[in-house]
């Protein structure tokens, strides 16, 4: 194994491993424990993520990255609208593994970029949606931005909700969406 197929292994362990710490202690987790999860001395934490900020804004990225590819590729599929719903599905299956809503501040250009082109994908997926007559036609792109965690949300304040929860206010938010017996929007 060539070091950079075993650097590549290693952040991608050092990833797994700060994703399962986070959510079990918090991002106030310590690198220690993130790398025996991982397996790792802490300097191979360091040599990736000088600072735990780099480690955190490395997962966010990452999980912007999988939900800009996927909006791209869904943006393809014949049904739009089923497209969408999947779509939402997996960004609230996403943040049921690891909700970083918590999070605040600038977490670096890199990430912003990344975000603008995953606003960019998902409002390419809702556009075609829209076109297909699958969604309202007052629905925006941002619109799916912000409701697509919203599943999630409500249901971590249920104490002892039943894991899966999420995926009934999945589907009344997404029948929200649909055109039949839509009410104009207030707003923009």
């Amino acid at each position: 194994m060539s070091l950079r197929a075993d650097a590549a292994r290693n952040r991608s362990l050092l990833l797994a491993a700060a994703i399962e710490e986070f959510a079990l202690h918090g991002v106030d987790a310590p690198v220690s424990a993130i790398a025996r999860r991982a397996g790792l001395g802490k300097g191979t934490v360091f040599r990736h993520f000088p600072t735990k900020d780099d480690l955190v804004a490395a997962i966010v990225l990452d999980r912007i990255t999988r939900l800009t590819e996927l909006a791209t590729e869904l943006a393809e599929a014949d049904d739009a609208g089923a497209a969408v719903l999947e779509f939402m599905r997996f960004a609230a299956r996403q943040r049921q593994q690891l909700d970083l809503s918590f999070l605040s501040g600038d977490l670096g250009s890199e990430v912003a970029e990344a975000q603008q082109r995953m606003a960019r994908a998902i409002t390419a997926l809702v556009d075609r949606a829209r076109a297909q007559g699958a969604l309202r036609p007052d629905v925006t792109g941002t619109d799916v931005m912000l409701l697509m965690c919203v599943p999630q949300d409500v249901v971590k304040h249920l104490p002892d909700a039943p894991p899966e929860l999420w995926e009934r206010y999945l589907a009344i938010l997404f029948d929200g969406l649909r055109p039949e017996g839509a009410h104009p929007l207030p707003g923009f």
